[in-house]
């Protein structure tokens, strides 16, 4: 078995010559005399881009919208997180009716992933009961299904303190 004080083999790290460091793939690094197995590629994550809407409650649907987030239908659930969005909050003002929703997107094609999450029935259910409860603030968008005008309206970061 290696060991990094097994007097046969140099330190895994230390450098066969002067400039070149070896790899844990090279075979002076291999365990037991079995062949060097290659590093696994691993794609690093997108740290994400946070988002921000806004839209309007109805007044008469505040308790109902509140109960039905309180109980969101696990394939709702599960198709925000397949469509990498994270970090998801939406936050409301009694005072002017608003909904603000926060969230992190941590793909690598928002287009795609928002397609995949307009494709799933269950979602389109979802949004056409939550819709009902809203007022869009998006100059001609019908729902959230159709995608444009969005119905729900993006708002401008202007302050960020990680």
């Amino acid at each position: 078995m290696w060991s990094p004080t097994q007097p046969s083999e140099p330190a895994m790290w230390s450098p066969t010559s002067s400039q070149h460091p070896r790899s844990p793939t090279s075979s002076q690094a291999s365990l037991g005399g079995a062949p060097p197995q290659p590093l696994t590629s691993y794609r690093l994550k997108n740290q994400g881009k946070r988002i921000a809407q806004i839209v309007k409650l109805k007044p008469e649907f505040v308790e109902e919208y509140k109960k039905c987030h309180a109980r969101v239908w696990p394939e709702v659930l599960k198709q925000i997180k397949n469509s990498n969005i994270e970090d998801y909050s939406i936050f409301h003002d009694p005072g002017t009716g608003i909904l603000f929703a926060s969230f992190k997107y941590v793909g690598y094609d928002w287009a795609g992933d928002m397609e995949r999450m307009r494709e799933n029935p269950k979602v389109r259910e979802w949004w056409k009961m939550t819709d009902s409860y809203q007022e869009s603030m998006v100059p001609g968008a019908k729902s959230s299904e159709d995608g444009e005008p969005a119905w729900w309206k993006g708002v401008e970061e202007v302050f960020y303190n990680p």
